[in-house]
């Protein structure tokens, strides 16, 4: 199953995450969280990791929009994107909202998701 959208840039790593996340509030989301991936392993299992963020990326009236239509839609949200460090290159990939319609039987979800996604995709087209 195809889960999400992604691709290869020519960033470093912190100029993809500032750029990930200047595009995504130009979309009306923000970040919520931002787990260090590299920092935690090293600190919880002492393991040594590439640069991995995960950002769980929000737009407030879209969330309520979907709250609203669907309770338990939360275990599904925030939406997450990943930048990452790929060889000498910088790996991006966000979470296919589509999928949260593909699992709900609930027609205003599939609204949401797919704004959601049509937001997602320009910001992604924007990197």
């Amino acid at each position: 199953m195809q889960y999400a959208f992604s691709k290869t840039i020519d960033l470093s790593f912190d100029e993809a995450v500032n750029k990930v996340t200047e595009e995504l509030k130009k979309e009306g989301f923000g970040v919520l969280t931002t787990i260090d991936v590299k920092e935690t392993l090293k600190k919880k299992i002492d393991v040594d990791f590439k640069k991995y963020i995960i950002l769980g990326a929000c737009n407030p009236p879209l969330a309520h929009k979907a709250l609203q239509a669907e309770e338990e839609i939360g275990l599904l949200l925030p939406c997450n994107v990943i930048v990452y460090e790929k060889g000498d290159k910088t790996g991006v990939a966000f979470f296919d909202p589509s999928i949260m319609a593909n699992i709900i039987d609930n027609e205003n979800i599939k609204s949401v998701a797919d704004e959601v996604t049509e937001k997602f995709k320009r910001v992604f087209d924007n990197i």
